[in-house]
């Protein structure tokens, strides 16, 4: 393909469940990138996760080739995007590698919070945005009443917002010829030196790393010897190709266009996304901004259930860290689990992908300890420090004040609903900061305190809405609490695994649900087990695991009752002796289940 004026690089963006893949699924379709035979749902969710679930997790790109009205071929670059406020990293990936985006919005539900989160992303990337009405086919469908509303409350001329229905493929061919005529071509020259973005990279048990770049300046094709600027790692191009969906191999990737490259890349770290790529001999002399760097918010420890396994894990969360930029880790050892490794991610969706990730694809057994978040602590002596793991706080004595982060949630909700929503956000120490209504509905702007919401919040919410909500947030700022640690001591023993950070206000009946679950989950010894849970030297709540008993006076017959006297009072003074000297040791599967629970 010649020249830049024929092609169109564009994301598709919205809410979750709004239909995306599904359009995309289409789009491919009219394009004949794949035969009828080849096709499938979700065509581009290439996970088994990301199918079972119908949720997209990375943002996938593929090329297609559109003959328009006015007859010329245009080269058509699709990036699906995730939808869920836990990807947004791979959505702001996406969005800064294209000119243009699609904004999908569902014709039954109208604007959604995740909806606005994504076009505001969008417009910020400076992006022209088409408005596209999706499921207009549905009986509870109303276009005019949606249309209103994307001018009412984001803004945009919503009046040649094209209907489609991308499961009935109503109307395709009208997205395609919009994207032509309204979006920009995008800019570039091939006679300046070589400059693309690395949007994204992955590992191939093959190929090596794939890495996925859009080109600025220049061409790059076999044989081009590249540097990326931020590592200075130098590497021989040996492939050059774009996805349509199928890999498909090509001579070069001139300006504008989005395609992948291979070099032998062996070590993970090289191919940091964001990075800019230039020619070695001939580099260019300012890089690309890149991305900004996500911000994990929700903190939990990884320990491999059979500790041979942890070199392995390693390895394994190398090879997510490059497929998922917005994923960090670093080593840890606790003394109740081993060796692991803390890792950070963008919010509990995250987390639990991540897990079943390394589960599936690599074949691990693991912990998760409770999820946390990270908090500031001001000492008295004047410095700062940052709290990743609960049980690293330093004495209390020396700690002048914590704060802890908060968020702006901003929640879309049913009339009906309401009430019950403020009444949830109140009990998580919520602080409303606005309300207003666009039609039926109602947006509420709240701030919350993230440790109340990385927990069970998101379920709570959709449980209460009968799942009409939607939830999107973005870090607010550090706030001081009154935050006390809470520990857990089993036998008196302090188990570092479960102390958690709580507010002081729902410390008493954190600890008493906690006490309860360990009871059920520790298996009984032959001696009394106290388990308690404890905030610095003061026992908050209290439960009892009775002891198995032996009957030793079953062997008396007959004969003075002080003989079966004697014999339990040196039963008891065995088991006091045994309660000093004997160790529990706490099975794992008490810590997943506690673990599990103690969301609630």
């Amino acid at each position: 393909m010649g020249s830049l004026s024929k092609i169109r690089n564009f994301a598709i963006i919205a809410h979750i469940d709004h239909g995306k893949s599904t359009l995309a699924d289409r789009l491919i379709q009219v394009c004949e990138g794949l035969s009828e035979r080849e096709m499938k749902e979700q065509v581009l969710d290439s996970m088994d996760i990301e199918r079972e679930r119908g949720i997209t997790i990375k943002a996938q790109s593929v090329q297609l080739n559109f003959t328009a009205k006015d007859g010329a071929t245009y080269e058509l670059n699709l990036m699906d995007t995730p939808g869920h406020v836990d990807f947004s990293y791979e959505v702001s990936r996406s969005l800064s590698a294209c000119e243009g985006s699609l904004l999908v919005v569902d014709a039954s539900q109208g604007v959604e919070a995740q909806t606005l989160a994504n076009v505001y992303q969008a417009i910020d990337a400076d992006h022209e945005i088409i408005p596209v009405l999706n499921k207009v086919d549905l009986p509870a469908a109303e276009p005019e009443r949606v249309r209103n509303q994307i001018e009412e409350v984001i803004g945009l001329d919503a009046s040649e917002a094209v209907e489609i229905s991308a499961k009935t493929g109503l109307n395709i061919r009208a997205v395609l010829e919009a994207l032509v005529e309204k979006l920009p071509p995008p800019e570039g020259d091939v006679e300046e030196p070589l400059k693309a973005l690395l949007v994204d990279s992955w590992y191939d048990a093959y190929l090596g790393v794939i890495a996925l770049i859009r080109v600025y300046d220049g061409t790059i094709k076999k044989g081009t010897k590249i540097r990326m600027m931020q590592t200075g790692a130098t590497h021989l191009v040996d492939r050059v190709g774009v996805f349509t969906p199928k890999l498909t191999e090509i001579e070069s990737l001139r300006p504008g266009q989005l395609g992948f490259f291979t070099a032998a890349i062996k070590t993970v770290a090289d191919t940091q996304v964001g990075d800019t790529i230039t020619e070695d001999k001939n580099p260019t002399p300012i890089a690309l901004d890149g991305f900004k760097p996500s911000v994990p918010v929700v903190f939990c420890g990884l320990f491999p259930i059979d500790a041979a396994d942890y070199e392995q894990l390693r390895e394994s969360l190398d090879r997510l860290r490059l497929n998922d930029a917005s994923f960090s880790f670093e080593a840890e050892t606790s003394a109740a689990l081993g060796f692991g490794f803390r890792c950070g991610f963008l919010g509990l969706l995250h987390l639990e992908i991540i897990q079943e990730r390394l589960e599936r694809e690599f074949d691990l057994e693991l912990i998760t300890t409770a999820p946390s978040v990270v908090y500031k602590i001001n000492m008295n002596s004047g410095e700062t420090l940052q709290l990743h793991n609960p049980s690293d706080m330093p004495d209390v004595v020396k700690i002048k004040s914590i704060e802890e982060p908060w968020i702006k949630a901003t929640i879309f909700v049913p009339d009906e609903f309401l009430g019950s929503i403020l009444s949830l956000c109140t009990e998580r120490r919520g602080e409303q900061k606005e309300l207003t209504y666009v039609g039926a509905r109602a947006m509420v702007v709240y701030k919350l305190p993230l440790n109340e919401v990385v927990f069970d919040f998101y379920d709570r919410l959709k449980s209460i809405s009968r799942g009409y909500a939607s939830f999107d947030y973005q870090i607010d700022d550090y706030i001081p609490g009154d935050l006390v640690r809470m520990s857990v001591l089993v036998n008196a023993e302090p188990v570092d695994a479960l102390s958690m950070v709580v507010h002081a206000s729902q410390a008493e009946t954190r600890g008493r649900e906690l006490c309860a679950r360990l009871k059920d989950l520790i298996p009984r010894q032959l001696f009394k087990i106290p388990v308690q849970a404890a905030i610095g030297g003061k026992i908050i709540a209290r439960e009892t695991i009775s002891a198995m008993r032996k009957d030793v006076t079953a062997k008396c017959y007959g004969g003075d009752v002080s003989r079966k006297r004697k014999l339990l009072e040196k039963q008891k003074k065995g088991k006091k002796k045994m309660r000093q000297f004997g160790r529990v040791e706490i099975p794992q599967s008490a810590f997943i289940e506690a673990l599990k629970m103690g969301d609630s």
